[in-house]
């Protein structure tokens, strides 16, 4: 997964809603097109971060699981 994210957001540690909340609050300040790269350990967050960014018109770029940590890649529309 890139690393060329505009911001990072680490959410480990947080269970559902919080990961999306806490998203949705670090994407209002990032320009149109901006990256931000979420990280999160709750296996809900593996669905909950694809039916955000279907819901929100944000495009997941990528997507990924290490180590038990997943990893999105969020572009802001």
């Amino acid at each position: 997964m890139s690393s060329a994210a505009d911001q990072e957001l680490d959410a480990t540690g947080l269970k559902c809603p919080m990961p999306i909340l806490r998203a949705r609050r670090a994407l209002k300040p990032l320009a149109i097109g901006a990256l931000l790269l979420v990280r999160a350990d709750d296996p809900a967050s593996a669905k909950d971060f694809p039916a955000f960014c279907e819901t929100t018109g944000h495009v997941l770029e990528d997507a990924a699981e290490v180590g038990g940590e997943f990893r999105f890649l969020i572009r802001k529309a």
